[in-house]
């Protein structure tokens, strides 16, 4: 008798967990729509910081060549004004060297103000040739004084 109630208890205690625990496909179907939702806002919140994002670096980035470039054109004024103490036979040589100088970083400023934001790939590839063209001129800055090229 004792096991026919135990059976019987088990087996009462097993329905009523699977009819509680079962979901209707209705609930199912809602469930999985209202986590799919949540999944696309969660998409559309992230892009919308990754374009602020890049935004940002770009306006950072304008910024911090602006002022590599207005540094540029301090020294260029500097150099002019050591070049003009030199000897004539070296100050064509220097001049020469000056003007090429001067023409690569007002190349680089017209190009930092033509450069329009087009995309993630655009900004990468636009930054990364501008910083390698940027320290090109600055080892030609440091470099100016020596003769031999």
């Amino acid at each position: 008798m004792k096991k026919t109630i135990l059976t019987l208890a088990i087996t009462v205690f097993m329905a009523g967990t699977m009819i509680i625990s079962c979901q209707s496909s209705a609930d199912k179907v809602k469930n999985a729509q209202d986590k799919v939702q949540d999944a696309n806002n969660k998409v559309v919140t992230a892009n919308q910081e990754l374009n602020q994002a890049i935004k940002d670096s770009v306006q950072q980035f304008k910024k911090e060549s602006e002022e590599q470039i207005i540094a540029n054109e301090k020294s260029i004024a500097e150099f002019k004004a050591k070049i003009a103490k030199e000897k004539k036979e070296n100050r064509a040589l220097y001049e020469k060297r000056l003007a090429e100088l001067e023409q690569q970083n007002s190349d680089m400023k017209k190009r930092l103000e033509d450069f329009r934001d087009d995309g993630k790939e655009n900004w990468i590839s636009f930054r990364n040739k501008f910083n390698h063209d940027m320290a090109e001129i600055g080892k030609s800055f440091h470099d100016f004084w020596v003769r031999n090229r």
